[in-house]
């Protein structure tokens, strides 16, 4: 940039304020990354469910389990390719604040069902040979540092009772936003142990040959187990997602609503830092226009210095966020996926320049229409 050195000297002529404006804008970033995070983190399931799958739960509440003789009714049905079940074990390890899920998997079909979890064939195979076998996310394990062969107590809360698991094996996700912090055991331990639900699960997750009969598949199962003692509620795994989302209210309009107050507030903010710049430069940009520079080269100077304090404050930001993330949840298990995609930095940056142009706008504008005659006349 030619005139690179000029837009600095300008900027930095009242530091204190440029720094003060910088900073506004490396916090509105900071928070823009975070409530971005968030939203990744809530809108997980949906953004990673699979389309060929649905989840079939009980009618009345998920809570209420469904009986283990539907499984082969459920595969003779047309364009059923893979079925499998899970029950929810929920159990404590060590601290009650050490939450995450534990599930009891059909071992048989669990990988058929869910082939975004990698898990190398060796660990599988002594997971299969070992009754108390378990398998932990890749996360998971490294928050409590688990490896391979540790024996894993854990006290259930719904069954009862201390449970311990040997670690047979450790998967990890084929996408940085697949769930790693799910903990998996044999469903047939939880059933021969338990002292109530024998012979039933907790849900059952199908996985179709064409994503195109979802919705016929949807309404063949539920009318297959209708007046039943246990009626179905069958959605894609996205819906099923979907509501889990709508049970915590609209986290999206909340979000959208906070990062829209923070960014009026910072765009008021950077237009009032330029527009007194302009005016204490009124002098300067007359003595300009009369050495020949033209009206667009002064709109142009204004709107770039808007512009850089934009991006510098706006990166800074985004790059603390990003190092922030890199901590992973610090939620204790509540926001397993926390993540700063690329693309919101893309986004963050480019809102900030948006910012920036916005509030540089007015101030250049006025910049450009000054007169060298009534400029000089204030000196």
């Amino acid at each position: 940039m030619k005139f690179r050195r000029l837009v600095f000297a300008n900027l930095f002529r009242k530091k204190v304020r440029t720094l003060l404006t910088l900073g506004s804008f490396a916090v509105a970033l900071f928070l823009f990354g975070l409530l971005f995070v968030v939203r990744g983190a809530f809108s997980q399931g949906i953004e990673v469910a699979g389309a060929d799958r649905l989840v079939i739960i009980n009618r009345v509440s998920i809570i209420q389990p469904l009986p283990l003789a539907y499984k082969e009714r459920l595969l003779r049905m047309p364009g059923v390719k893979v079925v499998a079940f899970s029950s929810w074990f929920g159990g404590v390890y060590q601290d009650e604040r050490n939450f995450f899920p534990q599930i009891a998997i059909d071992p048989e079909n669990q990988r058929a069902a869910y082939p975004e979890f990698l898990i190398p064939e060796e660990q599988w195979q002594a997971f299969l040979t070992d009754r108390e076998a378990c398998i932990a996310g890749a996360s998971l394990a490294e928050r409590f540092h688990w490896k391979i062969g540790d024996r894993i107590p854990i006290r259930g809360t719904i069954y009862g009772g201390t449970w311990e698991f040997n670690l047979r094996g450790i998967y990890r996700g084929q996408r940085p936003q697949d769930d790693t912090t799910q903990f998996w055991f044999h469903w047939k331990l939880l059933d021969e142990r338990a002292r109530f639900n024998k012979g039933f699960v907790g849900w059952y997750v199908l996985r179709i040959q064409n994503p195109d009969d979802a919705a016929g598949l949807v309404k063949t199962i539920d009318a297959q187990f209708a007046n039943s003692p246990w009626e179905t509620k069958t959605e894609t795994e996205k819906a099923f997602a979907a509501s889990w989302i709508k049970q915590m209210g609209n986290i999206e309009f909340l979000i959208l609503v906070i990062g829209g107050v923070v960014f009026f507030t910072l765009l008021l903010v950077t237009g009032n830092t330029m527009a007194i710049s302009v005016r204490e430069r009124t002098s300067e940009f007359a003595v300009l226009k009369a050495l020949g520079f033209s009206d667009r080269f002064v709109l142009g100077l204004v709107m770039v210095e808007s512009l850089v304090i934009a991006l510098i404050g706006g990166g800074l930001g985004l790059g603390l966020a990003k190092l922030y993330t890199f901590g992973g949840d610090p939620t204790g298990g509540m926001l397993p996926y926390f993540y700063l995609a690329p693309v919101a930095i893309l986004y963050g940056l480019g809102i900030a320049a948006l910012v920036g142009v916005v509030s540089g706008i007015l101030p250049a504008y006025s910049a450009m229409r000054l007169r060298v005659v009534d400029a000089l006349r204030r000196v």
